[in-house]
């Protein structure tokens, strides 16, 4: 019951994921990518975002 309690208290508050990938030859980067989600329920009382 820990896991679904954690995603519930997640998706009530919301959570942001983000994250760096890098790829590089000889400490030369070639490719940067920098990515962002935001998770968070949509329910009744809330309107959507779009």
């Amino acid at each position: 019951m820990a896991l679904i309690d954690l995603l519930d208290r997640l998706l009530t508050g919301g959570a942001v994921l983000t994250g760096d990938l890098v790829l590089s030859v000889a400490d030369v980067d070639l490719v940067r990518i920098n990515l962002r989600a935001v998770i968070h329920s949509i329910g009744p009382d809330s309107p959507a975002p779009w």
